[in-house]
């Protein structure tokens, strides 16, 4: 009896022992990399000898040094070789291997122990091989080689066609291996990776359906795909199993036994409904760890765990919901690259947390990824901070035909197959410009055949009155709808230098001043802070007076270019582009500030702001204008103490003290509601004079990690005596560094952009440096010295990374912790309703009748035009029932030119005469409010012409997003064009 309970007991040991023998490990690849610029002959081939090479830790770009002190258009491009050797682990018999690249620029050849794997193009997106025929078991060596060739030039091999967005105004050409390689072993029964090029395979696809709000809860559905390579076929049963952020299982679920043939492909789908959810939303990167589980016999022989999240999402009336609450979109159009100085976009995942996570605290929702697909850490990054996307595949300013538009659909199909787990992403982008209805058709079929219920829309700039596009929206003018939400995709494209606080602040640099651009004053592209934050603030005011809340048609939002500056095409005295709101080593400008004031709510404010522009650190001399942001009715401004009056209000949040005498001491700004009580303040204080340097470090959580990759920020500061940052200071600062680091510095305007430079100046009291680790650990001591200053230094170690064979479990981007700052969505509605919509039954004139509905018709496309006489320039609206209109908003052709005399009447009776303003689209006209049944709109006059906005330039200087392609109405003065035009009651 003892003998056979011992017998018993062993059996189920060494069962329980088996049941987990399943080896599926995901190593990083990144580290033991050479790298060799230029072409080298047999550079494939094992005994190739490449002890001259460059040792480098992926992700690594060859030309990567070059970013920021290079103009996009001389970043060196070429051939370049890459190679690393390596072994599998011991004791690993007939696996499967598979290499996942996040992503090559541009197109590469891959070699495995001198033999062709295969050859991948695009320079954007992930792909994946399957080296299990060709790689060696330990413990022979293998030898990894790629060429690869990121030619702006670059043309696909099959079929000769250029790839649109390897361009070279928008996508900086960071050249080789610039993202992250992974190595992944599997059984020969195993769930397949999402890389559908090369592989064809499309990995586990999680998402949740019935979606309850209220009650918390959703039915979570796993779906993956499965491939058998085994000679006989295999019974499987299928486990998923749920885990909390804290790493708590909540739910576990099965599906019934699948029998899969051998080499046959099949997808395995389970469900069930799961309670106390915790809805990922902006700014609450709230994740779950969803594990795909494939057993045999009761052994586990396959695991996957994917991170993704749980929200809601709709798409209706004009607005974006999530999780049934709206949201006016408010964010950034941000290139792709998103990059840094002198290390481009290749900066290890805690750096992008730490990026992306400004804009959410900046109170931006959205990151409009500019014309090519993001990597993946940024994705992922996205996830973490809670912040929401829209992910284009690869483009443009225009449609393609042909194979351009082949790789553009091939491309669009790869990144949703590799995304589609990232709750994140809310827009999928089809063009950075309109395309084709046939082209748009195509791909929302993408959408629908590998994302059906992903909860995400697909559509593209413009495409205003497309009936497949799901949102769309113009890049520089306001757009509106009652049907599918409009957001600018990107707007405000002015820049400056972070450097240039206004003209009496060193360097004293005059509003405006800077280099011609195209032959023409670049004053827009050459701003102050001061003035390039007012930009900011009235070109948002635009969007914010017609949010939803305001009418039946809405405006959703919009995104400015860009966040961050960037090493891309530019128009002022830098060579890299320096729209951002932050600079190069995300040190905010005022316009940051500006931003996180007006931008405070999910659509109306919700949290009450005030930022004083600039500083209060002058002479007796200076008399000036102080510029106040703030969300409240009235502002009062305070010098120690005593008042200085209210502000003049415009552009709703923008608060002007005219001619202000400084004083030292402290100015205060002060925001009231309308009855007088204290909403919010700021307040500013005369520093004293520099007296030492500060440092502080900045690491991942785990401190900095000694893997050749990981990077720290150091903050390097000019302070008072009192510690308080000297705002007009611009010392230069020397550096020196000791231990196992590589200096990168950071950016200042000055020679090369003091790329790499030691010494380098701080911008008003402030900069930031970089420093990369080395693959060894040991201590790092930073010190900072400026004449006259006391100098400051600073001492850590670097953490060790155990690489074996080339191969590495440290995973680092899957411990980053999330941002749950904000908090879970709202209960609450996220507005209030301003004023009643009052609908128009129908209209009539004397000219072009039959097309007066196209007045009213929800479509920006269509126009109601009289015949160009001053006399038929009258139309007449009749109500749906007699009303009080207090406000007509109306959409004008010609609504950044044109100006139009005009007389309303109201039943016959005048309730507005005089002129119409120009606008970047809407404008809103206040009448006297008489009850009526019919509105009359006349032309009293010649129209006149004036280009309100004549320093805002179209991308394509050639292409003309008002008067309809009409050139007959540049100087027309008797017509009367109405694009939309809507009625409003007040609310009482």
């Amino acid at each position: 009896m003892k003998k056979a309970l011992l017998y018993f007991v062993l059996l189920l040991f060494n069962s329980a022992l088996f049941s987990q023998e399943f080896k599926r490990e995901k190593y990083n690849f990144n580290a033991d990399w050479k790298l060799k610029t230029g072409d080298s002959k047999d550079a494939e081939s094992p005994s190739f000898n490449d002890n001259s090479w460059k040792k480098v830790t992926l992700p690594h770009a060859y030309n990567q040094q070059e970013a920021f002190e290079k103009d996009i258009e001389h970043l060196t491009t070429g051939i370049v070789w890459y190679r690393k050797k390596f072994k599998l682990p011991k004791g690993i018999k007939d696996p499967k291997i598979f290499l996942e690249f996040e992503g090559i620029r541009q197109g590469g050849v891959l070699y495995l122990n001198g033999q062709k794997v295969g050859l991948h193009e695009n320079g954007v997106m992930a792909f994946g091989f399957d080296i299990s025929n060709l790689v060696k078991p330990f413990p022979q060596e293998n030898t990894i080689a790629l060429r690869i060739d990121n030619d702006w030039k670059y043309k696909q091999q099959a079929t000769g066609a250029s790839y649109q967005w390897n361009n070279i105004n928008f996508n900086a050409n960071y050249g080789g291996i610039p993202k992250n390689v992974f190595l992944h072993i599997t059984g020969k029964l195993y769930q397949t990776l999402p890389l559908y090029s090369n592989l064809k395979t499309t990995g586990v696809y999680i998402y949740p359906t019935n979606i309850d709000i209220p009650t918390e809860s959703a039915v979570i559905n796993a779906e993956t795909e499965v491939r058998n390579e085994f000679e006989n076929s295999k019974t499987i049963q299928y486990d998923v199993i749920i885990e909390d952020l804290d790493g708590k299982k909540i739910a576990s679920f099965s599906s019934e036994k699948t029998t899969i043939l051998p080499n046959e492909t099949k997808i395995l789908k389970a469900a069930t409904l799961v309670n106390h959810l915790h809805f990922w939303s902006w700014g609450y990167g709230y994740l779950y760890t969803v594990k795909t589980v494939l057993k045999v016999d009761g052994k586990i022989i396959d695991e996957v765990s994917t991170k993704t999240g749980f929200r809601k999402t709709a798409f209706k009336e004009g607005q974006f919901w999530l999780n049934d609450r709206a949201l006016q979109i408010k964010g950034y159009a941000q290139r792709t690259s998103n990059e840094w100085p002198a290390i481009g976009m290749s900066v290890p995942a805690w750096i992008s947390d730490f990026s992306n996570k400004l804009i959410v605290e900046g109170n931006g929702n959205l990151v409009r990824w500019m014309h090519v697909t993001p990597w993946k850490q940024d994705v992922e990054s996205c996830d973490r901070v809670g912040l929401l996307q829209a992910m284009p595949a690869g483009d443009a300013e225009k449609d393609a035909q042909g194979d351009t538009w082949k790789q553009r659909v091939n491309l669009m199909r790869d990144a949703i197959i590799y995304n589609r787990n990232n709750p994140s992403i809310i827009f999928y982008e089809s063009g950075n410009e309109s395309i084709s209805e046939a082209h748009m058709h195509e791909m929302k079929s993408l959408r629908n055949t590998y994302d059906p219920f992903g909860g995400r829309a697909i559509g593209s700039r413009e495409m205003l009155e497309s009936q497949e596009a799901e949102y769309g929206g113009e890049m520089l003018y306001i757009n509106k709808s009652a049907r599918k939400p409009l957001w600018a995709t990107e707007y405000s494209r002015d820049e400056g230098l972070r450097k240039y606080w206004d003209e009496f602040s060193p360097p004293f640099h005059k509003e405006g001043d800077g280099p011609l651009y195209r032959g023409n004053p670049a004053n827009d592209y050459n701003h102050n802070q001061d003035h390039h934050a007012i930009e900011n603030i009235i070109r948002w005011y635009d969007y914010y007076r017609e949010r939803p809340g305001t009418g039946k048609r809405v405006n959703s939002g919009g995104v400015n270019i860009i966040f961050s500056d960037s090493n891309t095409h530019h128009r002022g005295e830098e060579n890299y582009r320096t729209s951002g709101e932050v600079d190069a080593m995300r040190i905010p400008k005022d316009g940051y500030w500006a931003h996180q004031v007006i931008w405070d709510g999910w659509v109306d404010v919700e949290k009450h702001r005030a930022h004083i522009l600039g500083h209060w650190n002058y002479t007796e001399t200076v008399t000036k204008n102080i510029y106040v942001v703030s969300t409240t009715s009235k502002v009062e401004l305070f010098i120690n103490g005593i008042s200085n009056g209210f502000g003049k209000r415009s552009n709703g949040f923008l608060f002007t003290f005219e001619n202000i005498n400084w004083k030292s001491g402290t100015i205060k700004a002060i925001g009231y509601d309308e009855n007088g009580t204290v909403l919010s303040q700021d307040v500013k204080t005369t520093t004293g004079e520099p007296s030492e340097i500060r440092l502080q470090l900045r690491t991942q959580p785990q401190g900095m990690l000694a893997d050749g990759a990981d990077v720290a920020l150091i903050d390097v500061e000019v302070v008072d005596k009192n510690g308080n940052r000297c705002p007009i200071s611009n010392n230069m600062i020397e550096f020196s560094i000791e231990g196992p680091a590589a200096w990168l510095g950071g950016i200042a305007q000055g020679p090369k952009n003091y790329i790499l430079s030691k010494d380098i100046p701080v911008e008003n009291g402030i900069n930031r440096v970089m420093i990369q680790s080395l693959a060894r650990a040991g201590k790092i001591k930073i010190t900072a010295k400026s004449a006259g200053l006391k100098s400051s230094e600073l001492s850590f170690e670097t953490k060790p990374v155990l690489v074996t064979n080339g191969l590495s479990e440290t995973l680092t981007r899957t411990s980053l912790p999330s941002n749950l700052q904000r908090g879970p969505t709202p209960k609450t509605p996220s507005y209030t309703q301003k004023r009643i919509p009052v609908s128009i039954l129908n209209a009539v004139s004397v000219a072009n009748n039959a097309e007066t509905y196209k007045s009213y018709d929800d479509n920006e496309l269509t126009e109601w035009k009289n015949d160009g006489n001053i006399n038929t320039g009258t139309i007449t609206y009749t109500l749906s029932k007699p009303s009080i209109v207090n406000e007509i908003v109306v959409k004008l052709t010609g609504w950044r030119t044109k100006i139009y005399p005009i007389r309303i009447l109201a039943d016959g009776k005048e309730v507005f005469k005089g002129n119409t303003t120009q606008s970047l689209g809407y404008i809103t006209i206040p009448l006297e409010p008489v009850l009526a049944e019919k509105i009359t709109i006349e032309l009293i006059g010649a129209n006149t012409e004036k280009d309100g906005f004549s320093k805002i330039v179209e991308v394509d200087p050639t292409k003309e997003l008002d008067l309809y392609k009409d050139k007959t109405a540049v100087g027309a003065t008797g017509q009367l064009r109405i694009v939309e035009i809507e009625f409003y009651e007040k609310i009482n």
